[in-house]
């Protein structure tokens, strides 16, 4: 009786090893980096969405006021007497100066003027005022030429000494009222933004970019 020889089992070669791969394991491959394109894409739109629910940051120091700003009424440089109140609705922006002022009243209502540009139609929102403390030289009149040179819609307010004052320092504004040089007076340059509800918001010091005020504007009016 013939013996039949048990075949020993071949071991791949060389090239059996480097085979290419089959449809399987491509499509493996292909699901592997589709996923991890999703979840690269994901983590993206999740950090994105965190970036965009992140709270404004303001240029400006911002104030969370418990009670509404002082009402007060002064003289407008229409010539008629006008409230704080009146303005509820708009946000005002609030600076005391003087017309006669050789350097900071022109160059923040100068500033002034180009952040309401830059607001665009957003601008009809706020209304801004400066507040003299030179009541005995700065007429309704007076004013009402000054701040007409930087802005038609920007509005002067006057009245007696003892009003000003007390909205000054209602503000927390500082002034002197008897300047050391002839026709300087010595003030508080800060502007105070009052919200459309009546509290005040923001204190702009000097040294802000009319962008930066702008944006602040844009923001708080939203």
């Amino acid at each position: 009786m013939n013996q039949q020889i048990a075949e020993e089992p071949t071991r791949p070669s060389q090239g059996d090893i480097n085979m290419p791969r089959t449809p399987k394991s491509r499509y493996t491959l292909r699901r592997f980096w589709q996923m991890r394109s999703l979840l690269v894409l994901a983590v993206a739109i999740l950090g994105a969405g965190f970036w965009w629910l992140r709270p404004y940051q303001f240029h400006g120091v911002y104030l969370q006021s418990p009670e509404r700003a002082p009402n007060f009424t002064l003289i407008a440089s229409a010539g008629a007497p006008v409230q704080l109140r009146d303005f509820q609705g708009k946000t005002v922006v609030l600076f005391f100066g003087y017309t006669a002022c050789p350097d900071i009243c022109p160059l923040r209502l100068a500033e002034l003027k180009q952040t309401m540009k830059l607001l665009g139609e957003a601008a009809n929102q706020v209304q801004v005022v400066l507040v003299t403390v030179d009541p005995l030289h700065d007429t309704a009149a007076h004013l009402k030429r000054y701040v007409s040179a930087f802005d038609p819609s920007f509005l002067g307010m006057t009245g007696s000494p003892a009003q000003i004052d007390a909205v000054a320092t209602q503000f927390g504004i500082f002034y002197d009222p008897e300047p050391a040089n002839v026709g300087t007076i010595s003030h508080t340059g800060t502007i105070t933004v009052i919200d459309a509800a009546g509290y005040v918001r923001l204190l702009f010091p000097a040294g802000l970019s009319t962008a930066e005020m702008a944006q602040d504007l844009a923001q708080l009016i939203r």
